[in-house]
């Protein structure tokens, strides 16, 4: 028998069955002492708000799971009713067949959202809507993967996010695993798009203002299908797209990513995501093309509104915003802005507008696009 001492193993290495995944991403990590320099109450308390994309996960560093999400809704002051939980790669299955493993996160995050609506963590219903992911290349024999993820998902499986977001060049990346150039359009994805629109559920895409032209294309190929835009349509300000030195620092190819978008608005079956501006390679911030995470101190609502303002207004003008919905991107948009300054600068950039159409972005798009229970809380 050993007589080492039974004392816990601190070595990761040693224990790999508890290692939690390293995930390589561009988005610099939560500094929460650094986000508290700059907290305001909110400045409309009373709206309420459905968080449209938000992620949930448990990486080796940086936990951020329901607590965590119930911490910055609490702390923030919004009144935010509901949320829709959006795929990242997250507990999928250990084994098993590889178009099954996806299935692992919707029931990893239906347990989350039976924890949410114990009351408990607060009176969000958290995940309320739930994207998963399916390999839609699979064409029709995507069909029963859909049907374990509904399954799955408890009556709260809502449809599925393919990441397609690719660019040749290496300096303008923020999706972890690349798409193929073309997918979006190939026959094998378009089938299996088929197969969502079939069972009713939505497919949301994270693709870069490159891309814009194949979403279109998609959305005119399989026009029964509700397509969900997200992050604004991918604006891009790295790499070539970063600002210059010109008097109004807008990253070049700006009116590229307008026209592009104007294409897509033109397909009435996308829905647009307006958020993720928090993310680098979007290139707001103090220093170009590094993101609000660059500057000594966070931003507050006021400059967070100012710096975005020409982009939430391209997309309202082009969508309206009955087909246009707010977005937190949280936790990745966390390592530049906090919570409550987030739904701040929406609450600024939206204060001249009459109720219906602050109602539509902040909670009933959402809500009509997600088919969220809007009067069945134990659901």
């Amino acid at each position: 028998m050993s007589t080492q001492p039974d004392t816990p193993n601190d070595d990761a290495d040693a224990r790999p069955w508890r290692r939690r995944p390293d995930v390589a991403t561009p988005n610099p990590p939560p500094r929460p002492e650094w986000l508290a320099r700059v907290r305001e109450p909110s400045l409309a308390p009373a709206q309420e708000i459905v968080d449209a994309h938000h992620h949930l996960w448990d990486r080796r560093g940086f936990r951020y799971l329901l607590e965590e999400f119930a911490d910055d809704i609490g702390d923030s002051g919004h009144r935010v009713t509901a949320s829709v939980y959006v795929q990242c790669r997250t507990m999928y299955r250990a084994g098993g067949p590889e178009a099954y493993r996806p299935v692992g996160e919707v029931e990893f995050v239906r347990g989350i959202s039976a924890q949410a609506r114990s009351g408990h963590y607060g009176p969000t219903d958290v995940a309320a809507g739930i994207v998963g992911h399916a390999d839609l290349l699979l064409g029709a024999d995507v069909a029963p993967v859909l049907e374990a993820l509904m399954e799955a998902g408890g009556g709260r499986f809502r449809g599925v996010r393919v990441p397609v977001a690719a660019h040749p060049d290496p300096a303008v990346r923020s999706n972890p695993v690349p798409a193929p150039e073309g997918l979006m359009v190939s026959a094998p994805f378009i089938e299996g798009a088929r197969e969502l629109a079939r069972r009713g559920l939505s497919l949301d895409i994270w693709a870069y203002q490159t891309q814009l032209d194949e979403v279109a294309t998609l959305a005119r190929r399989v026009p029964e299908l509700t397509i969900v835009l997200d992050h604004a349509g991918g604006p891009l300000g790295v790499g070539p797209y970063a600002a210059g030195n010109d008097a109004s620092h807008e990253p070049p190819h700006r009116q590229a990513w307008r026209d592009g978008l104007a294409r897509v608005a033109e397909r009435p079956n996308v829905m647009l995501k307006i958020g993720g501006f928090g993310m680098p390679i979007m290139g707001f911030g103090f220093g170009f093309g590094f993101g609000f995470a660059s500057g000594a101190e966070p931003p507050d609502s006021r400059q967070l509104a100012e710096a975005i303002a020409p982009d939430v207004e391209a997309c309202i003008e082009r969508f309206t915003p009955q087909r246009c919905m707010l977005e937190s991107n949280f936790p990745v948009d966390k390592g530049g802005v906090s919570y409550g300054v987030l739904w701040n600068a929406y609450h600024r950039l939206t204060a001249s507008w009459d109720q219906e159409a602050r109602d539509a972005v902040f909670r009933d798009t959402a809500t009509r696009v997600y088919r969220l229970p809007a009067d069945d809380p134990t659901r």
